[in-house]
């Protein structure tokens, strides 16, 4: 019985230990906080996670340089009066059309071009930023990850326990890759929602923003989820929930700092005149998805026409109509559209994994082992082990290809079960 009562306090005791060992300062509130990652384990994870979420959330909009760099140049002006200058910090746009912005821990920001055609300023941009920066210096993922870190010591609630998102590869990510979408995904607590919002808008102010644009902001985005628009829903919406309380905060807040400062409206326009050129294509685009999904090739395929007549430039359509056409058993057609999807944008996992398996039905092996490997060097995949496999064993390299197939065998559908299958077959059973 005493053994017994001493493992029931077991959990408790570790807590203790950790709270005495493990606090810290947070750097923008200035409060007392459990600290169990480092500084240097933040950075890391933000260094590693950064690409594969970029890549699993649509792949950087690679299209509009101008762009990016002026996305960059308004999250950076902000970073610079921020509480944590020191962190490496960055800045994507996300070639998505759902709304969305995130952060991972280290300053690693990115946002949706879906999001960025909904604003309206360059002040309503540098509110989302600066939301987002608060996220990163304020350690609001870290202290999500230290949560899942106690709910394995068996003293907390419940873990992030989620998924990717509509995403066709979401259950094929394997090991660490899927941590950053987790994290993305995962809803901020109302603390620090409204930590960012404070911090945030004073950081705008400090920048010369009007930081009354974060009130109408958080306005639109009340009316927008009172009205359940479904990318919202899906995109921003999940990770940072809108709310009035957080409109009538920030309105005390504006009232507080002044409403003073720049809305660049008509910068913020030019910058975002392409975007809105092709939005008609990417609009297209994501009705093609629909179709598809739905079973409605000829449709998909017709949408596909109009967009890349109109956008002959974004490897996206390339590679949804690959997809189409390999379903079609049109192979050759499908390798040539994968072929320019890769011309275009080299780094995509997903264009290499389609090209790879274009390549293999036609018994390009060498070719093929190539694409899957470029593919696993961003983002690792249980169907691009898979597919390695059968390439290499297309050529012979049977020792190879079952440590392929042993890797890919740890995922688990459809593409774990032909793992094993694999497996079985080449130890004679």
């Amino acid at each position: 019985m005493r053994r017994l009562k001493h493992l029931h306090a077991l959990p408790a005791l570790i807590l203790t230990t950790l709270l005495v060992s493990g606090c810290g300062v947070n750097p923008v509130t200035g409060e007392r906080e459990l600290r169990l990652i480092s500084e240097s384990n933040e950075l890391q994870i933000g260094k590693e996670q950064y690409q594969p979420t970029i890549q699993t959330q649509g792949g950087r909009y690679y299209r509009d340089e101008k762009l990016n760099n002026y996305i960059s140049e308004v999250g950076q002006s902000l970073a610079d009066v921020s509480d944590r200058t020191d962190l490496p910090y960055e800045f994507t746009v996300i070639n998505s059309g759902v709304p969305n912005a995130w952060a991972l821990p280290g300053g690693k920001i990115a946002i949706n071009r879906g999001l960025l055609t909904e604003l309206e300023n360059e002040a309503q941009l540098a509110a989302v930023m600066g939301h987002e920066i608060v996220h990163a210096a304020a350690r609001h993922s870290a202290q999500r990850m230290q949560r899942g870190t106690l709910i394995n010591l068996g003293v907390a609630g419940i873990g992030l326990g989620l998924a990717l998102n509509g995403n066709e590869y979401a259950g094929l990510i394997m090991g660490g890759a899927a941590l950053g979408s987790q994290l993305i995904m995962a809803q901020y607590s109302r603390s620090h929602e409204l930590e960012s919002d404070r911090y945030g808008m004073q950081y705008m102010a400090e920048a010369g923003y009007n930081p009354e644009a974060a009130v109408q902001l958080q306005e639109v985005f009340v009316r927008l989820s009172e009205n359940e628009q479904s990318n919202f829903v899906t995109g921003l919406f999940r990770s940072h929930p809108p709310s009035q309380e957080r409109v009538e905060a920030n309105r005390r807040i504006a009232d507080e700092l002044g409403r003073k400062g720049t809305f660049g409206e008509e910068r913020y326009q030019r910058m975002m005149a392409g975007l809105r050129k092709d939005a008609d294509a990417y609009e297209a685009y994501d009705r093609a998805r629909k179709a598809a999904s739905e079973g409605e090739s000829e449709k998909a395929l017709a949408l596909l026409e109009q967009a890349i007549e109109q956008v002959p430039d974004e490897a996206a359509f390339r590679e949804l109509r690959a997809d189409i056409r390999m379903q079609e058993g049109k192979t050759e057609s499908a390798l040539a559209d994968y072929n320019r999807a890769v011309e275009l944008y080299p780094e995509m996992f997903s264009y290499r994994i389609g090209r790879g398996l274009a390549h293999e039905e036609l018994e390009n092996f060498d070719a093929a082992e190539q694409d899957f490997k470029a593919s696993l060097d961003v983002v690792p995949t249980s169907i691009a082990y898979l597919g390695l496999g059968d390439a290499v064993s297309g050529q012979g390299r049977t020792s190879e290809a079952r440590q392929y197939y042993q890797k890919a065998a740890q995922g688990e559908g459809r593409v774990g079960d032909i793992a094993r299958q694999r497996l079985e077959s080449l130890s004679g059973g």
